[in-house]
């Protein structure tokens, strides 16, 4: 695989990005809406194949794991220019959760762990996921949770229920986070465990619709259980009690992939909006483009998308020159504001299209449809917008 970033500036590698996802991943969107994963999983994974001979391989991982070595404000864009289609960031291997089970695992996954897990999700032959909200507790304290892995000689015995745990559908293992120290200090009573697909307790209970789509592959959700599900200690990740501290590592710059692929959701929306709203005619020679209110959306939107980009990779700076604690602020702002532009400017795209934005062959219902969880996972607005509130409150009360 050549190593783009010893060779190529990161606009130059943008551009190649940009032209692979306009000339070669827009091509399936229509089978996909049609059909779902299977309808193009086969095209799907012959595409992501092109992807590593080009040397556009999982951008966000260091060179000597396989991927671009790229710094997060560089990979930044480049998760935007892959949102611009939904099945952008699966075709270079930078989709979450497998992205963050990927970071998580480099830094912190032993060499055992790295040789049978890590190595065959880079190389793109498996998947994985992640399971960690519990459908009994709120999703908002991840403190507060029920799943047990108690000690049994050199084994972990885990009992729990999980769900929205994304991938889990046809993935080959599942890091779940699970109490292992009932009365250790809050912040040290979970650890991360890696659970084999195919042993014996781990049961996927169903794919979970969402707003009645159901989905497969990676582009789902599912609901899992634990059942006395034996696994080796050698399969948790660093130490016990570690769990909630990994899983922060990991969510900081997840939330900057996250909020990067939102505005190029955004930036496709957009395109869509402007192209109808000048082409539809109400009337022999009057288009929407005609009408102020569209004006204006289209307007706003152009303003909103920009602040909500310059905001993301201001913070993506922050984060790779100080670490995610100096940028916690920040990322919450990110993660509340990009949500909501992304959230406005598909509602003004549909709005445009009328009916056609409603019907199931368009991207702007599927995102729509999909992407209204932005504003839940990873943390509600509302305990990003307290996180905000209490810092800068802070410098009030003294």
């Amino acid at each position: 695989m050549p190593a783009h970033s010893d060779t190529m500036t990161a606009a130059s590698i943008l551009g190649e990005v940009t032209d692979f996802v306009r000339q070669h991943v827009i091509t399936l969107e229509q089978e996909f809406l049609a059909h779902g994963y299977p309808g193009i999983a086969e095209s799907l994974q012959a595409l992501r194949g092109r992807a590593q001979q080009l040397g556009l391989w999982a951008p966000f991982l260091p060179i000597e794991h396989g991927g671009m070595g790229l710094a997060l404000h560089h990979f930044a864009p480049i998760s935007a220019a892959l949102g611009y289609s939904p099945l952008g960031h699966y075709a270079l291997n930078c989709q979450a959760p497998d992205a963050g089970n990927m970071e998580l695992l480099c830094a912190h996954g032993s060499e055992q762990q790295k040789e049978r897990f890590l190595l065959p999700l880079i190389r793109g032959e498996t998947r994985s996921c992640f399971a960690m909200t519990e459908p009994e507790f709120a999703g908002s304290n991840p403190l507060h949770m029920a799943t047990i892995a108690t000690r049994d000689g050199d084994d972990y015995i885990i009992n729990g229920h999980k769900w929205f745990t994304t991938g889990a559908d046809q993935s080959a293992f599942t890091i779940v986070m699970a109490i292992t120290g009932v009365d250790a200090n809050p912040y040290e009573r979970a650890s991360l465990i890696i659970v084999p697909a195919g042993t014996p307790g781990y049961e996927h209970v169903r794919l979970i619709p969402v707003m009645g789509d159901e989905g497969a592959g990676p582009f789902s959700h599912s609901e899992v259980r634990f059942n006395d599900c034996r696994v080796p200690r050698t399969n948790r990740i660093e130490a016990e009690g570690a769990g909630f501290r990994l899983a922060q590592q990991r969510l900081g710059p997840g939330r900057i992939h996250h909020c990067m692929r939102w505005i190029g959701v955004c930036e496709r929306a957009f395109d869509l909006m402007c192209r109808r709203a000048a082409t539809r005619e109400l009337s022999p020679g009057k288009t929407l483009a005609s009408r102020q209110t569209i004006q204006n959306w289209i307007a706003e939107s152009r303003a909103e998308i920009d602040a909500a980009r310059l905001l993301t990779m201001d913070t993506s700076k922050k984060l790779d020159a100080q670490g995610a604690r100096a940028a916690r602020c920040q990322i919450s702002q990110i993660k509340f504001h990009v949500a909501a532009v992304m959230q406005r400017v598909l509602d003004h795209a549909i709005q445009i299209h009328g009916a056609a934005g409603l019907c199931d062959d368009s991207l702007l219902s599927h995102w729509f449809r999909h992407e209204r969880a932005a504003r839940i996972y990873d943390g509600p607005d509302e305990v990003h917008k307290s996180v905000v509130a209490r810092e800068l409150l802070a410098h009030y009360s003294t």
